[in-house]
């Protein structure tokens, strides 16, 4: 058939060999699959660093004193771990807790990229020198997402299935843990009550001034579990909080990003000064790395995804606090 500029048309045959359907998502082709040895080493380090500083939370709670209170220095207190392996096995509880919860919530989101054939890499963990022994762990999506039902599986998969590892193992620390008035008053560093471990607190030692709990290692781990939780749904950027608004519209993922990432720099100064730097790179990221588009902007989310997102909102709420960490 003509044109109508002296060319006939191309057969639809053609252009369906090239392009292929966006609404298919398993078509797209894969990347080169990436060893699996830089993942295992970085989760061995993981597992060292973890053990070192849950020896210091283990010692603590022994002695009824909040942790790192009896050393001079962070490092101080991993080296000498490190130096005597023995004190390593006391790190178990609180490494195994926290880096089952980290693991998980990256595997949700693992899974979730292979259901809808996402090329994702495997979780990568990072070990660091802070009070908790890691900066958390990741995982790098490498091929797009196609539909916002795909974006929000993606977003809140991980901190779904994180939370709800967590809640039983914060319920079960703060039953068993110890109440220590005046605890905190010695000590260099308190770490803050979330939403959470208050209600738990109320339900299961009423009447009990939330500071005077001395946590055991796994309650502790729980804690930080959760913390990362509520840190990973702000509603910001590329965050799991992020990709669940842009999957909810849109249109208003980006206001909200800068709303949010300003919100945090005025905690900086009302109530943690580390919301400085997580409120400045947040919204440097917003500004110079918009959120990438699904391919489909047009399928609406179903009923059901919207509730999950009101649950996600909740999750939020429950475990996030403006003071994670307290200078008595």
């Amino acid at each position: 058939m003509s044109s109508g500029n002296g060319q006939s048309r191309i057969p639809v045959e053609i252009l369906d060999a090239q392009f292929r359907p966006i609404g298919d998502l398993r078509t797209f082709p894969q990347l080169r699959k990436r060893p699996l040895w830089p993942a295992l080493v970085l989760f061995a380090l993981t597992v060292i660093s973890t053990l070192t500083v849950g020896s210091e939370f283990a010692l603590s709670y022994a002695q009824n004193r909040e942790p790192f209170s009896a050393s001079e220095s962070l490092v101080a207190t991993m080296l000498t771990a490190l130096s005597h392996p023995r004190l390593l096995v006391l790190g178990i509880p609180f490494s195994f807790t926290l880096l089952t919860i980290l693991l998980a919530h990256e595997l949700g989101h693992y899974f979730a990229c292979k259901f809808y054939g996402i090329d994702v890499s495997y979780p990568y963990f990072i070990p660091a020198p802070t009070l908790f022994g890691t900066f958390g762990a990741f995982i790098r999506i490498r091929s797009p997402i196609t539909t916002r039902r795909a974006l929000f599986d993606v977003g809140f998969s991980g901190p779904l299935v994180g939370f709800l590892l967590a809640v039983p193992a914060i319920a079960w620390g703060i039953a068993q843990s110890k109440i220590v008035p005046g605890v905190e008053v010695n000590a260099p560093v308190v770490f803050g009550s979330l939403p959470l471990v208050r209600l738990l607190i109320a339900l299961f030692h009423p009447h009990i001034r939330p500071e005077w709990m001395l946590l055991n290692p796994m309650a502790r781990a729980a804690w930080v579990g959760l913390f990362v939780t509520g840190l990973n749904l702000l509603p910001v950027w590329q965050l799991d909080g992020g990709h669940i608004v842009y999957s909810v519209s849109h249109r208003i993922h980006w206001r909200v990003s800068l709303a949010v990432a300003l919100g945090l720099l005025l905690l900086g100064k009302y109530a943690w000064p580390g919301w400085y730097l997580w409120g400045g790179l947040l919204l440097v990221l917003a500004l110079r790395f918009r959120h990438p588009p699904v391919y489909d902007q047009w399928q609406p989310l179903d009923p059901s995804r919207r509730l999950l997102a009101v649950a996600a909102l909740l999750m939020f709420i429950l475990c996030f606090t403006p003071w994670p960490v307290v200078i008595p």
